[in-house]
């Protein structure tokens, strides 16, 4: 071998080296980063429209990616978990500052589809992931086992939780597919569910109730979570599970919800703990965000939370050397309790840390921030057992569009925790493809990975990166420093840490500020917007405003 290509050799093999050792470095400074679910930056993804990494699996099931209408409102766009690992490799979420991904529920959704709307006008299949069929399965669309437990280890190599949406409420949809693999309807309405399990307007069962317990929410089969005998499994699933042994389904079955596959004799809401808790035991699931609270005892959520922090623990002893495996916090829970803003009520008492905020402002003007902001980090981070979560677009609730920038600014600083719908970041536009009637679906567009809002994202990227750097954004005390240019602090302290910053959200030129109270004379500053830096004399500092007006000072370490 000649000198010269001996060279390039060694100088490949030590570059392999450095990028090997930098990337396990960077994924256990990620992992090891001072972390708070109280300043929980957690990015909602509905998986299946983000981004398809399998095309093999788009049609598990016999689904159709355009229903005989011509339309393709409610069917799967092929976005799954192996989507999302790419994205986690490529840095995405890292690169935005998520400390927390929230993804659709995983769970086996009926097969088939229901009418999206009174017209007829298009299929909605479960693609959202709340028409359940099997809890303890995942869906052929998203994903294996194998591909799950990859996103989750990868999630928490980077110091990501990872929280999935669960329901406990309803079952999915009787449908057409389902009837003729599982053999009910018609005449045969006792092989589906059975009426110990569910109520809804069919032969055979009982019809639901007006109240928010026992209604058959959106005409879903309601489950029976006031019942408190054992009971069998249901119908459709010994049906179900004795065609998944046949057809060695195996790699979509979670293992460690097999034991809770058979007769337990315990009220139907239990095998619904269980099935859910298996995810946890089985991946090292760090969180659930809770579909539907009111609508289910509130006890039983109680129930879930005390059930998944024990099989988060033995997640942890069972998997020593995954990453995430060392982390000491408990499970976590946030509940939609629809139309709830900055209440502490009993849900907190019942195993909640945390309730989406459905009432946190979404106008774009920056002039009341001051007014939100006190009022927010007075009522939340007074108190230790407390928290929400605030967001201004959702699939439910619709999009926010307007000067992203300023909205990214708004809630990037909010105190308390933040949640990103898929798309914020990036300008995503609702679907142009929808019917009037189908009024949810508009906000639940693919991801608009082809036309993205480059000037957005990097103002959310900067922002992002701030906030997961600095856990005294969501969770430190708030204090105001001047009025012009608006100016305000944020600092978090407890028993062995201390973070600090101040922020200046609009700022059109150079200002010089009064920072005394916060920063010792002499520290050397950074405004981590801009990269720029200086040191504090005589208790003041000063930056020019770079790109966008703002302002972002913390201590250079």
């Amino acid at each position: 071998m000649s000198r010269k290509k001996l060279l390039y050799s060694s100088t490949a093999i030590i570059t392999l080296i450095i990028l090997i050792f930098s990337l396990i470095f960077n994924n256990e400074d990620f992992e090891t980063k001072p972390f708070s679910w109280d300043n929980v930056s957690l990015y909602f993804v509905m998986t299946d429209r983000f981004y398809d990494g399998d095309k093999s699996n788009n049609n598990s099931y016999g689904r159709v990616n355009i229903d005989d209408k011509g339309s393709t409102v409610g069917t799967f766009h092929g976005g799954d978990i192996k989507g999302l690992i790419q994205k986690l490799k490529e840095g995405y979420f890292n690169d935005l500052g998520i400390n927390a991904i929230w993804i659709t529920s995983p769970v086996e959704q009926i097969h088939g589809f229901v009418s999206g709307d009174a017209q007829n006008s298009f299929d909605h299949y479960g693609y959202h992931g709340y028409y359940a069929l099997d809890w303890t399965s995942i869906d052929k669309n998203i994903g294996t086992v194998e591909e799950m437990r990859e996103f989750v280890d990868l999630a928490h190599s980077k110091g990501i939780r990872v929280v999935l949406d669960v329901v406990l409420n309803h079952t999915g949809y009787a449908n057409k597919a389902d009837m003729d693999e599982y053999n009910y309807g018609e005449g045969k309405w006792e092989n589906w569910w059975g009426k110990d399990w569910i109520r809804v307007d069919l032969p055979g069962y009982d019809k639901g109730s007006t109240d928010d317990i026992s209604m058959n929410l959106s005409g879903l089969p309601d489950i029976r979570s006031e019942e408190v005998k054992g009971v069998d499994i249901p119908p459709i699933l010994k049906t179900k599970w004795e065609k998944d042994s046949k057809e060695n389904n195996d790699p979509w079955i979670i293992p460690a919800a097999k034991k809770y596959r058979k007769n337990l004799n315990i009220p139907p809401i239990e095998y619904i703990i269980n099935w859910h808790s298996a995810w946890v035991e089985e991946f090292g699931i760090d969180g659930f965000r809770c579909d539907t609270t009111k609508h289910i005892e509130v006890e039983h959520w109680k129930k879930l939370k005390d059930k998944c922090n024990e099989a988060l623990k033995t997640w942890r002893k069972n998997n020593p050397n995954s990453p995430g495996s060392q982390w000491s916090d408990d499970f976590w829970m946030t509940g939609e309790v629809f139309g709830q803003g900055l209440e502490k009520n009993h849900y907190y008492d019942n195993g909640f840390d945390s309730i989406i905020n459905f009432k946190f402002p979404k106008g774009d003007n920056l002039d009341s921030l001051e007014k939100i902001y006190s009022e927010y980090s007075s009522k939340i981070n007074s108190d230790p057992n407390f928290n929400v979560l605030s967001y201004i677009s959702s699939h439910d609730t619709g999009m926010t569009r307007g000067n992203m920038i300023n909205l990214g600014t708004k809630l990037l600083l909010a105190p308390g925790g933040i949640e990103i719908y898929y798309g914020d970041e990036t300008n995503r536009k609702p679907s142009t493809n929808t019917i009037t009637t189908a009024k949810d679906q508009p906000s639940r567009s693919d991801m608009n990975w082809d036309n993205i809002d480059k000037e957005v994202l990097k103002h959310w990227q900067k922002l992002g990166q701030f906030r997961r750097n600095h856990l005294a954004i969501g969770a430190g005390d708030h204090k105001k420093l001047q009025d012009y240019p608006y100016a305000f602090s944020r600092i978090y302290k407890n028993d062995n840490f201390e973070d600090k910053v101040v922020i200046i959200p609009y700022v059109e030129e150079e200002v010089t500020i009064d920072v005394s109270s916060i920063f010792e004379e002499g520290a050397e500053v950074r405004d981590f917007y801009s990269g720029n830096k200086t040191k504090v004399k005589n208790g003041l500092v000063s930056f020019k405003a770079s790109k966008n007006n703002i302002i972002l000072i913390e201590l250079m370490e």
